[in-house]
Parts: C-alpha cells; structure tokens; sequence
C-alpha cells in the first residue's frame, strides 16, 4: 500500500508476494479422438472426456449389438498403450471432421476450446481432406500435435512419398454425338500421405495394425488404424520418461500383427518423407520411427523436440499471466529472467536439454537491449529464450577396425 494512505497512527501489516513465482510443466499426455463411435447417436456435439477403456464403453457402445469402429479400436488401443486421459468427439463416418462453428459446433471445432488436450486424432481418416483438416488444427492451436493414419491399403509403398490431393471436380462432358453427356473420371490421388507441416505438428504411422477386436467376446482380429495405439505410446513414455524422450523403440500392445512388413530399404526412403514405420522384429512390434512431417532438414523434424518446445512455450504463457500490467521495468525484467530460468533449469536437469551445465543447455534475456523504449511505450515486453534440446540417436554407428594387436571397434 502506498505510504500516502497511512493517515492514522496504527501498527499495519501487510502481505508480499516474495521469491519466485514457480512455473509448472503443462501436461503433454492429454488425447482427443474424432470419429464414429459403435452408438452413432451417443452425446451429439459434445466433447466427453475418459478416463479409461470401461467408462468409453458405458458412454459410447450401446447395450447390444455394439460393433467395434476404427475410432473404438483406437480408443481401446490408446488406454492399452498407456494412456490415461482423452476427449471423444462423436460424429457420423459421413461427416467431415473439420466440424461446423457456431452456432452448434461440431468435430475439431469443438476441441478449440478444450486447452489441455496435446494429442488430436481421427481414427481411420485417411482421405486429404481429413489430413489437412487435422494438420491445420494443430497448427492453428499451436500447443498440440496431430497423429495421422495411413489408408488400410497401400498398393505400393511410393505412394507414401508424394503428398494426398483431392481429385479434381467431375466435369460433364459431351458425348461423341453430341447428345446428352459423360462425366469425366476423377484423377487419381497424387499420393497417400499428408502434406508438409513446415513447424512439425503432426506425424504420421505406417502400416495399420491387426489387432483382437475389444468388443466381441471371442476378440476377432480385425485391422486397426495406428493413431490411438501411438497416442498411448506417446503417453507412456512421457510418464516413464518425459517429453525429450522420443516415442521410438517401443512396443505397440495389442499388436497381433502388421498389415505390411516394411523392409530395411524401404524404410531409408519413407524416413526422409516423414513417414514413421511401426515394424515386426523378433522381439516383437515396434515402432520404429520418431519424426514430425516436417521437411528432412527442418529443425522440427523430430517429434521429441517438437513436442518439448510445446511443453516449454506453453507452460511459460500459463504460469506468467501475473505479469501482465506490471511496471514494464528493471524489476520485472529480473523476476521474468528468474522465474523462466528456475524453470528451464528444472527442464535440464530432467535431461531434456544438452549442456554439462545450465549455462551451455539454455539462455534468457529479458532486459533493456530486448525492451528499448520504443517497445516499452507501444506496452510490449520482450524475452529471449534459447534451448538446445536433446534429439535422438536415430542412426547408432559402429565403426570396426584391425589393428597389428588386434580388432578395435569404436562407436561414433
């Protein structure tokens, strides 16, 4: 209180806020589902949250006759994998997933205002129109990704190098004698996976799984989209071992089998595409790639950095909200620059970031070179924030030579 309000003689007290005001990690866990469900016309535009595979079925499958669908084998498969939380959007099979605004919305319109989901997925949906729509949402929510599934049947492998394209509106045209007309043949799919998404929010799976139905007694195999799968392989490891943690070299459970045995050679070109193939080793399936769709060579080309950005960004805006209409100033600079580095610091030691010390793992200035006057006038603060993230060993090397005393081998 200012010392101006003082007017009668008194003892006062009064409470500070003192120390660092902690910044707590968002979580990166949290999946949301848009699909059928096997009761079609359970909670219309409504987003419903589970908590495991039991609740999905009170809410969503019908007392008899309920058959599975793409989007419940995902579902079943995500909580199998790990997963402990999701949101269910159900919508007709017919429907597109990019949903409707106001005033009823519906599909990925309805999961805009839900902030703690960082995984989206539709279950099956593997036409571009459904691509474009889930990568547009990530990329427009900015603090989630999308898993995108692959067609259930993929003719040739090279088809997963060139992006999807809708075919071209039907025109009619005239018959040779000119009388009444033919329509023109749809062009064929330049492709069959989703375009480029320079900043990484999405990634995509290859092939789809077979896997022992969860909703018929006798558990009949049936072929899965590998989204929901992959959601919880994304929640385990970040519970076991955090977000920098690339989600790679694990098994998918409730696998049975694979609809396509990618080869060693094969997988050398569907890599560089950002296609991430899910393969049958002795020990069992696993999938056996880490990338976002991002070209090759983009910085976001691995999904753990992508993903540890996001967790950093957004738990950063959640927990500095206090400093908005502060004294733009010396002092809010120094508790801006403590708190994000407690913070990141935190991060390093969780060995999210490289660097043998703080200093080397991250950086941020927050001071009167990134706030000039100029910018304190226009009500803008700015920080700089640098991380060096950890990425995975994707190619381990060994090099083996011999020598006049005999073999060495050395790992580079």
């Amino acid at each position: 209180m200012p010392i101006s309000n003082y007017r009668t003689p008194a003892v006062y007290m009064e409470e500070v806020q003192t120390g660092p005001r902690p910044i707590q990690a968002v979580g990166t866990n949290t999946a949301a589902f848009v699909g059928q469900a096997p009761d079609a016309s359970a909670h219309p535009g409504e987003a419903i949250a589970c908590s495991n595979w039991s609740q999905f079925v009170r809410e969503f499958v019908p007392l008899e006759g309920g058959k599975s669908t793409d989007l419940s084998n995902a579902v079943a498969g995500f909580f199998m994998n790990g997963g402990q939380r999701c949101y269910i959007v159900n919508i007709a099979d017919t429907d597109a997933i990019a949903g409707t605004d106001r005033p009823q919305r519906t599909g990925l319109k309805l999961l805009e205002t839900i902030e703690d989901i960082s995984i989206v997925t539709a279950p099956g949906r593997s036409e571009a129109a459904s691509y474009e729509s889930l990568i547009s949402h990530a990329e427009n929510m900015r603090y989630r990704m999308a898993i995108i599934d692959p067609p259930k049947e993929v003719p040739n492998t090279d088809l997963l190098k060139t992006a999807a394209a809708a075919p071209m509106p039907t025109k009619p045209a005239k018959d040779k004698d000119g009388g009444g007309s033919t329509p023109t043949p749809p062009a064929p799919p330049a492709g069959l996976r989703p375009r480029t998404s320079q900043n990484g929010y999405a990634a995509f799976y290859f092939p789809s799984l077979v896997i022992a139905d969860p909703l018929t007694p006798k558990g009949d195999l049936t072929i899965c989209p590998p989204s929901g799968h992959m959601a919880g392989i994304w929640a385990r490891t970040d519970a076991m071992r955090g977000v920098h943690k690339a989600p790679a070299n694990e098994s998918v459970r409730g696998a049975l089998n694979i609809t396509y045995r990618v080869t060693h050679d094969e997988q050398a070109d569907l890599n560089s595409c950002g296609v991430n193939c899910i393969r049958s080793f002795p020990s069992g399936i696993l999938v056996w790639g880490a990338r976002t769709n991002a070209d090759a060579a983009s910085p976001w080309r691995y999904l753990n950095v992508r993903r540890l950005f996001i967790m950093v960004e957004q738990s950063i805006v959640n927990s500095t909200n206090w400093m908005i209409f502060e004294p733009n100033k010396e002092e809010l600079w120094g508790q801006v620059r403590r708190d994000v580095g407690a913070f990141l610091r935190n991060v390093w030691r969780d060995g999210a970031l490289m660097g043998r010390t703080p200093e080397e793992a991250f950086f941020v200035k927050c001071d009167a070179e990134t706030n000039p006057p100029d910018m304190v006038d226009q009500g803008i603060l700015v920080t700089l924030v640098g991380l060096a993230p950890v990425k995975p060993a994707e190619f381990v090397i060994f090099r083996i030579g011999q020598t006049s005393s005999g073999t060495t081998v050395e790992m580079v």
